[in-house]
């Protein structure tokens, strides 16, 4: 998965990685030139007291060393801007392709995985990307370059790099062995400090309702320690790999310096090639060493790239059609024809055998007990899931054959739980719509019967919104989440048990705006409060995810026993 998702957006940025490629093998070059110059320097010029020959010489170096300084600092950028351009990309195809996901799927991996994975593992493969680049060339060619120009320099001595080298692999190969499935354990681990995290910031006034701070703070602490412990056995092995490295290089050079001094001492090798020798073995261990630490990255790298593959790889339960229908003949008609429902590994259905229609402008209310089926039956109208029996249609169309913008373009959804953006009142307003005008955020205030709160507030429409609207009351989050589905001009208005923490008193001035101001919009009102869909033109009854009975307020007091229970429990009225 490593290498195919690199070489797909990678290659991208093709001629950003060829300019890399020219300048990293002009940059080894230039290392591979220097030591030849040096030996040159010291055997021609110093020995033999030659001032021109020296002056002529270290300029030849200068030039080259700053060449290797451009070139390096070219390939870098190159390197930077090819990976950086990658990651990006990555995260944009990861965030669209989890825009696209159903419940279903979100749930599949957790919103705090979801988010490690666009945030952390894409940084992994973009890490990788660029040291990759960057390294590509300059660490075989130091290595293999630099065994050839070794071998010009002194044969003799050879055989200290062929037992060097297959050390150095054999003690940094033994490492990366047992790191592999040290990374692995590492982002599970990331995954559930940032998963208890995230539950515990949106969870806090639970949390300090039921006094479990002490708890919530232990079970943060075994998470904190599971992740510390694998870091610790991650790091333990990063601090013996460079020692182990410096090590063996730095013994190689003793045992270059200690034979070396038998051949000087015999005449058969001179002192600026025995020099030479010695920075050829270090450009040797360094290419190798710089293979290395890509081979470190690269097992890391390869997790987070399968992780993030698994996110690329999901098709969305809701697929769009090949031939999506935008025209939309109905527009504010929701009719359910014999739909059921069944959540993926469950044994039985959520809701079986519902059938109803909500014409053009009516009001539809569904009522039932605590596990019923009532938001899963209408988070069917946006398709939020698909039916897995009978046939959804809204606006005369069948849901899944819909073009999904023009679906939910008719469809404005205030669920159980309103969700409001960082950002201001207006910007939140305008989340369905953005050209609307103050005007028209005033009007849908005035309906949702929260202008008179927002006209209190030191900056009216500018009011800065927390994240999930935590800087305003429950109350005042249902409304503005009311407004804000009434601002984006909907033909079918969904309100998913949104009007429960609203007074009575509001819920009826609110109940009342709604039928009198938007009196062609169809609305399908789920609620608890009896009081609150007595006046629905029709109700629809659920127990058990099946249909109760279907009717009017006074029809299924006469007729559905269920209904007469709800009502008697809430009103005391008597059947």
């Amino acid at each position: 998965m490593l290498g195919k998702l690199l070489f797909r957006y990678l290659t991208r940025y093709r001629w950003l990685l060829v300019a890399v490629l020219v300048f990293q093998f002009a940059s080894a070059m230039a290392a591979l030139y220097l030591p030849s110059l040096n030996a040159d320097l010291i055997d021609e010029g110093v020995a033999n007291g030659d001032t021109g020959y020296i002056l002529r010489t270290g300029l030849v170096m200068i030039a080259v060393s700053f060449g290797q300084i451009v070139a390096s600092i070219i390939a870098t950028a190159a390197a930077a801007r090819s990976a950086m351009g990658a990651g990006r990309d990555i995260r944009a195809d990861v965030f669209q392709k989890v825009s696209s996901f159903s419940e279903r799927e979100v749930s599949q991996f957790g919103a705090g995985s979801l988010i490690t994975r666009n945030t952390n593992d894409v940084q992994q493969v973009q890490m990788l990307a660029m040291m990759g680049a960057t390294m590509l060339v300059q660490a075989p060619m130091l290595a293999i370059g630099g065994i050839i120009m070794a071998l010009r320099q002194d044969v003799g001595l050879s055989w200290i790099i062929g037992v060097a080298v297959p050390v150095l692999l054999f003690a940094a190969g033994l490492i990366i062995w047992r790191m592999v499935p040290l990374f692995r354990q590492w982002q599970t681990k990331l995954d559930a400090i940032n998963r208890i995290m995230r539950e515990q910031l949106t969870g806090v006034r639970v949390v300090r309702a039921f006094v479990r701070e002490r708890i919530e703070e232990e079970r943060f602490r075994g998470a904190n320690d599971d992740i510390t412990l694998v870091s610790r056995k991650v790091g333990s092995l990063f601090v013996l790999m460079f020692p182990l490295v410096m090590l063996i290089l730095n013994v190689t050079v003793v045992a270059v310096v200690w034979f070396g001094s038998f051949e000087v001492d015999s005449g058969r090798v001179q002192i600026g090639t025995l020099f030479a020798f010695m920075q050829y073995v270090g450009q040797i261990l360094g290419g190798v060493m710089m293979a290395t630490f890509m081979t470190i990255m690269i097992p890391r790298a390869a997790v987070s790239a399968d992780r993030v593959g698994e996110v690329l790889g999901v098709e969305s339960s809701l697929t769009r059609p090949d031939a999506p229908v935008s025209d939309m003949p109905t527009p504010g008609e929701v009719v359910f024809d014999d739909v059921s429902f069944t959540y993926p590994g469950a044994d039985e259905p959520v809701i079986t055998g519902v059938s109803f229609r909500a014409a053009p402008g009516e009001t539809v209310a569904i009522v039932g007990s605590t596990g019923a089926g009532k938001t899963t039956l209408v988070n069917l109208i946006p398709r939020l899931f698909d039916a897995t029996g009978g046939t959804v249609r809204v606006h005369g169309v069948d849901v899944r054959t819909a073009d999904l913008e023009a679906l939910w373009a008719g469809i404005g959804l205030v669920p159980q739980r309103p969700f409001l953006f960082n950002g201001t009142i207006a910007s939140n307003l305008r989340f369905g719509r953005e050209e609307a005008t103050d005007d028209e955020l005033w009007a849908a205030l005035e309906i949702a019967q929260a202008a008179d709160f927002v006209r209190e507030k030191p900056k009216g429409l500018d009011e800065p919104i927390a994240q999930g609207g935590t800087n305003v009351s429950g109350g005042q989050r249902q409304r503005l989440a009311i407004a804000r589905a009434i601002v984006s001009r909907p033909s079918v208005l969904v309100f998913d048990d949104s009007f429960s923490a609203l007074d009575l008193t509001t819920d009826a001035r609110l109940r009342q705006a709604l039928w009198r101001e938007l009196p062609d919009v169809t609305k399908i009102v789920v609620a608890q409060r009896v009081s609150t869909i007595t006046d629905a033109d029709r109700i629809v009854v659920l127990e058990g995810g099946r249909m109760a009975g279907i009717g009017t307020h006074d029809e299924l007091l006469a007729s559905s026993h269920t209904y007469r229970e709800i009502v008697d429990s809430q009103l005391g009225v008597q059947a």
